[in-house]
């Protein structure tokens, strides 16, 4: 058995879940979020807690276990907490703006490429150079994230470009002169 699926899944005061088969309805103050779990699996609400188990020992029932667990747990953290993805802008005349809900970015191209959130998404912009990716399902913030992070991916000499918080850029020495 999963040991990521054998956990069960505490549910706040402020989200409600409604099961109706595999399909699974949360509810809560950022939004509603609705996913159909593949078969395999089975789910149960047992007072705020929410349990998946595997329905047989098969080794498709056994692979969905502990996936299914975490995309419910992503659910319910979603619609309680939310997700943010911080994206840094590294360069020389990169910077990023919000205009109206679209996210305008000036990444040395001869144009502005500009980005239409998706429904549940919203972007936000610190100081010209940091972009917020906030949202409720952490599968299309994280998927909006590396739509921007595309726009210009950091280049592994000078490391300009717009790269993710924390991410580490391997560096390359450059050309060396004539000796």
């Amino acid at each position: 058995m999963s040991r990521i699926g054998k956990a069960p899944i505490p549910v706040p005061n402020a989200v409600t879940v409604s099961l109706n088969g595999l399909d699974v309805t949360v509810k809560g103050p950022k939004g509603e979020l609705s996913r159909t779990l593949p078969d395999g699996v089975a789910i149960a609400q047992d007072g705020n807690t929410l349990v998946v188990s595997p329905v047989n020992g098969s080794r498709r029932s056994r692979e969905r276990h502990g996936l299914c667990r975490t995309l419910v747990a992503n659910m319910v953290e979603g619609v309680s907490n939310g997700f943010t993805r911080k994206l840094e802008i590294v360069g020389v005349g990169y910077r990023a703006a919000v205009q109206g809900k679209k996210l305008v970015v000036s990444a040395g191209y001869s144009h502005q490429v500009e980005l239409d959130p998706p429904a549940g998404v919203s972007f936000a912009v610190d100081g010209n150079t940091t972009v917020l990716v906030s949202g409720a399902d952490k599968e299309v913030v994280g998927n909006e994230a590396a739509k921007v992070r595309a726009i210009r991916p950091p280049e592994p000499y000078k490391g300009k470009g717009i790269k993710y918080e924390g991410e580490r850029i391997l560096r390359k020495a450059g050309k060396t002169g004539k000796k």
